[in-house]
C-alpha cells in the first residue's frame, strides 16, 4: 500500500462497500465507491426509476450556535429560515467569490443551525466560518455519517423504516428515527429526484444502510452515477462548475440570494454583486447540448461559429436518462441565450452544439403533500 492510499480517510461504510463489490477510488481525501458491480449506467437508471442509496459521509457536518450570524458570509436569507426547513447557500469571501456551496437547516425547537458543506472544502469552510464569526460557536461533527436515499420510490421505502417520514415535502427537515436509530432527515438531495438525506451517528451507519439496502427497491449507488445524475439535473459541482474565481451572478445562482439580502446589501461584496446583477457579467454559466452522441468533457473549449474561443466546459458526459451527451460551462454573456449555436473543440475539431436550458431532465421533488 502506498503512502497516498494509507493517508486516505474511510467512511463508516467502507467495509460494507467492499462487501458489496464496490470499486473504490480516491475522492476528496477519502476512499469512496465509484461504482458497484451493476455499473454506472444501471445505477443511474435505477435511481431515476426506483431508489438508490449513496454514502455521502465524507461531507462536512456541523452545528452553529448564534446561526443568524451566518449572514455575514452568505447572501442566503438565514434569519428568515423557518423552523423545520432547509436552504441552499453560497459561502462567499470578501470579494464575493464562491468558497463553497452548502445546505443549512433550522431544526424545530433548536437554537443551533445544522450545516452541511462539501467534502473537499470542509476544513477550509469551517476555519473560515469560525474566523469570520467569532460570536457564533461552530461545532463540527466528524463522528456523524450521511446517507442519501434518492429516487421516486424513496418515500415509500423510508416510510417503512421511519413511519410518518413520507409526509415531509421538499426542503423540510426533522429529527426522526430510522431503523431504530436517531437521525436528522431532510427531503432533499443531489440528483434532481425526490429523496432524502439522512444524518446519523457513525456507529449507526451500517445498521441503517443495511436496513435500506434490504428493501427490494434499493440498490447501492456510487460516485459515477451521482455525477451523471446531478449533471442531468443541472446541479453544480464545487471545484468544477463553481469555485473561488466565480461569483453568484456568473454562476447563474442569483436565485440563492435572499430578497431581503438584495435590499439590505449586507452580504460580502454586496454592492459589487448587485451591480453585476443590474449590469451583467462578462461570462455566464449555461447548459450545453452537443449534437450527435459524442460527449464533451470538462476542459473542452467552446467557440463561436467563426472559431473564436468564447468559453469552456466545466462538466460534461453522457446523460443516461437524457439518452445523449449533456454539459455545462461558461460562455461570454453575448452567447448565453438558449438556442445559441456554438462549437465544442474536441481533439482539435469543432463539434456543433447549442446553449440549452437546464435541467436536462426535469426535477421531480415532492413539493406538496399527497
Amino acid at each position: 500500500m502506498t503512502d497516498t492510499e494509507q493517508s486516505l480517510l474511510r467512511t463508516p461504510l467502507y467495509a460494507l462497500h467492499l462487501e458489496l463489490g464496490a470499486k473504490m477510488v480516491p475522492f476528496a481525501g477519502y476512499e469512496m465507491p465509484v461504482q458497484y458491480p451493476a455499473g454506472v449506467l444501471k445505477e443511474h437508471l435505477h435511481t431515476r426509476a426506483h431508489a438508490g442509496l449513496f454514502d455521502v459521509s465524507h461531507m462536512g457536518q456541523a452545528f452553529l450556535a448564534n446561526g443568524d450570524a451566518l449572514e455575514r458570509v452568505t447572501p442566503a436569507d438565514v434569519k428568515g429560515l423557518k423552523e423545520g426547513m432547509q436552504r441552499y447557500g453560497l459561502l462567499l469571501d470578501d470579494q464575493g467569490t464562491i468558497l463553497d456551496d452548502f445546505m443549512f437547516s433550522r431544526l424545530a425547537g433548536e437554537s443551533d443551525l445544522y450545516v452541511v458543506v462539501n467534502a473537499g472544502t470542509k476544513d477550509g469552510d469551517f476555519a473560515y466560518i469560525a474566523k469570520s464569526l467569532p460570536d457564533a460557536k461552530l461545532t463540527t461533527r466528524p463522528d456523524r455519517a450521511l446517507l442519501a436515499l434518492q429516487g421516486p420510490e424513496a418515500g415509500k421505502v423510508l416510510e417503512r423504516l421511519s413511519p410518518g417520514i413520507d409526509a415531509l415535502t421538499f426542503m423540510k427537515v426533522v429529527r426522526a428515527t430510522v431503523a431504530g436509530c436517531p437521525a436528522i432527515v431532510s427531503r432533499s438531495g443531489y440528483t434532481g429526484e425526490d429523496g432524502f438525506e439522512i444524518s446519523i451517528e457513525g456507529k449507526d451507519a451500517e445498521r441503517v444502510a443495511r436496513a435500506l439496502l434490504a428493501e427490494p427497491e434499493v440498490l447501492p449507488i456510487g460516485l459515477g452515477a451521482r455525477d451523471s445524475l446531478r449533471l442531468e439535473a443541472g446541479l453544480c459541482l464545487y471545484g468544477h462548475d463553481i469555485d473561488d474565481t466565480r461569483d453568484p451572478v456568473e454562476a447563474n445562482l442569483v436565485w440563492s440570494i435572499g430578497k431581503r439580502r438584495k435590499t439590505d446589501k449586507d452580504f460580502p461584496a454586496a454592492d459589487k454583486i448587485m451591480d453585476r446583477i443590474a449590469s451583467g457579467t462578462a461570462k455566464k454559466r449555461v447548459g450545453i447540448l452537443p449534437a450527435g452522441k459524442a460527449p464533451a468533457r470538462e476542459g473542452a473549449e467552446i467557440a463561436d461559429k467563426s472559431g473564436r474561443v468564447i468559453g469552456k466546459i466545466t462538466s460534461g458526459g453522457f446523460g443516461p436518462s437524457f439518452n445523449g451527451p449533456v454539459a455545462m460551462g461558461y460562455v461570454e454573456s453575448a452567447f448565453a441565450a438558449d438556442g445559441t449555436a456554438v462549437d465544442l473543440i474536441v481533439r482539435g475539431k469543432p463539434n456543433p452544439a447549442r446553449v440549452a436550458p437546464m435541467p436536462f431532465v426535469p426535477h421531480r421533488y415532492k413539493r406538496t403533500s399527497q
